[in-house]
């Protein structure tokens, strides 16, 4: 339920930090110096938007975190939690619930002994507990996989190629435009324009990527679920979605956050989550 809101905050840093890069007057002009600070910028940030990722996710979703169980149920889902962070080696990570009719979830943070790990109230009221536990034990894998930090390392390889095309794409423009009878140039302002178009191209192919390791990730959370909490209850858990989801009630920024009903066609290449199908075809076909 994180990939979106991570992918918008680094699309935003990243091109914050190219506009800083050019304001400063950085000379990027040499392909090595473009080159180190692409690899600078593109894995600075993607590190910051992890590093803010948890904080993001907590006030867009408008997660209160469980600090004192004020009823069973919270008190049962921190003990899950608590018992699952156990037996997968990771430290107790936040618990938070927050208001939506959807039954979603997520997990986001920047280490495995520091995470976040919150549900939707829909999922509360329209999953038995079991059910519940193994969503819980699916987003308690995810943190164990270390596949935030994965993400922003894969995202971090990928802005670096973003800001050292889109400039090298840029300059080449320039000095072919100067090579005319009016040899103007692009211009210190065309130059920045042509650059942030090119960024937000690119990285949409960037997003492409990523979300295709989101995919294969949701597969392998999946196993870890059935090895928390069971294969049959994560099996019940997805058939559960299956017949309830309803149009997500989370912000625009986070829609991809969670999870997705299928999809098809070119959104499809943008889909974080595998169909339903496909993950319960793999849970059922699934070795512990």
């Amino acid at each position: 339920m994180r990939i979106i809101l991570y992918l918008a905050t680094n699309l935003a840093i990243l091109v914050l930090l190219g506009i800083v890069m050019s304001l400063l007057g950085i000379d990027t002009t040499q392909t090595s110096g473009l080159l180190f600070f692409a690899a600078l910028f593109g894995m600075g940030g993607s590190f910051i938007s992890l590093a803010l990722s948890k904080w993001i996710a907590k006030r867009a979703t408008r997660a209160r975190v469980i600090d004192q169980p004020q009823n069973q149920a919270e008190q049962w889902l921190v003990d899950t939690v608590r018992r699952q962070a156990e037996l997968a080696g990771i430290g107790m990570p936040e618990v938070a619930v927050y208001d939506a009719p959807e039954m979603n979830a997520f997990a986001t943070g920047m280490r495995k002994n520091d995470a976040l790990v919150a549900v939707s109230t829909g999922l509360m009221r329209s999953m038995n507990k079991d059910e519940v536990e193994a969503v819980l034990a699916h987003e308690v894998s995810h943190v164990a996989n270390g596949d935030m930090v994965t993400l922003a390392l894969i995202q971090g390889v990928l802005n670096t190629f973003v800001i050292f095309l889109s400039r090298l794409v840029a300059s080449i423009i320039d000095n072919f435009l100067r090579s005319d009878e009016d040899g103007g140039g692009l211009g210190f302002i065309g130059y920045i324009g042509v650059t942030i178009v090119l960024e937000i191209f690119l990285g949409l192919f960037a997003s492409m990527i990523v979300m295709w390791f989101s995919r294969k990730r949701e597969f392998r959370a999946d196993a870890g679920a059935a090895t928390l909490a069971g294969r049959q209850k994560m099996i019940d858990a997805l058939k559960a979605l299956q017949k309830g989801h309803e149009p997500s009630q989370l912000p625009d920024q986070m829609a991809a956050f969670g999870i997705r009903p299928k999809e098809g066609g070119l959104a499809a290449l943008f889909r974080s989550h595998p169909p339903l199908e496909a993950r319960i075809q793999a849970l059922q076909n699934f070795q512990a």
